[in-house]
């Protein structure tokens, strides 16, 4: 992977290239670039498709506390890196939560949105003390203890079509102190469902009807909430991480809304 200086980091990315319009890929919370690479390789003939590692995950480092607006600011520089006036953002889940502030920081920027099982709003207060009990086991004694239970929230069931090893393999290696200010991150965020109208580019919503994290109520409240022309596509039995437990599906959608949206 390459990298680019930005905003006091060094931020990891790869570009596939070539003249097709821009489309950036945002991950997931514990997740890397790589969990995209069904979808680079479905679009990129057609597509300049750039996905990055985000602060404290992969091959980016955190070097202090940072919110999503900071990841919004890095995504929005990696563009300027990369002399890209403008581009479709996607994100799955904490990468929407990035997608979705950078259209608001910079509407002209943003050409559309790819929004996979994500949302506008906080965390369900009821399950937050068992993520933070989860954080605290992992931080004191690895991810071991935990890592089957965080990858069927992410992933799906162990028995599913998405093989946990690679990411377990990764989890051991990554830095604790890092990940936890990445878990700060994603629980310390803000609530930006009042300020969706003010993002009126086209959007299509992806979202699991298995997603263990987020339910699909949140993707419908995120469609009633922006403002411009809205796509929701419902991946039946598609987990948190629906992009990978059922990419065919989540890859014909995106591909249908990006000829309507920016055609090659």
């Amino acid at each position: 992977m390459a990298t680019a200086l930005v905003n006091g980091i060094s931020l990891s990315y790869s570009d596939s290239g070539g003249d097709g319009p821009a489309v950036v890929l945002s991950h997931g919370y514990l997740m890397d670039s790589s969990m995209f690479d069904p979808q680079v390789a479905a679009l990129a003939p057609e597509y300049r498709v750039i996905t990055w590692d985000e602060r404290g995950f992969g091959g980016t480092r955190a070097t202090g506390p940072f919110s999503y607006w900071d990841s919004a600011a890095d995504v929005l520089a990696l563009l300027d890196h990369l002399g890209i006036e403008q581009a479709v953002l996607g994100g799955m889940s904490q990468g929407g939560f990035i997608s979705l502030r950078a259209a608001l920081l910079a509407p002209e920027r943003v050409r559309a949105l790819i929004l996979i099982d994500t949302q506008a709003g906080l965390e369900n207060p009821e399950v937050v003390p068992a993520y933070e009990q989860m954080e605290q086991i992992w931080t004191e004694q690895g991810p071991a203890p935990v890592q089957d239970v965080v990858a069927s929230i992410i992933l799906g069931p162990p028995d599913g079509p998405v093989d946990y090893a690679p990411w377990f393999a990764k989890w051991a290696v990554w830095d604790a102190d890092e990940l936890r200010m990445a878990f700060r991150c994603l629980l310390d965020r803000d609530d930006i469902t009042d300020r969706l109208g003010e993002i009126g580019c086209p959007a299509l919503i992806v979202h699991g009807t298995a997603d263990a994290a987020i339910p699909t109520e949140s993707a419908r409240a995120l469609r009633a909430g922006l403002a411009g022309p809205v796509t929701l596509v419902e991946v039946e039995g598609g987990s948190h991480a629906s992009n990978m437990s059922h990419p065919d599906v989540v890859n014909a959608a995106i591909a249908d809304f990006l000829h309507s949206v920016a055609p090659a």
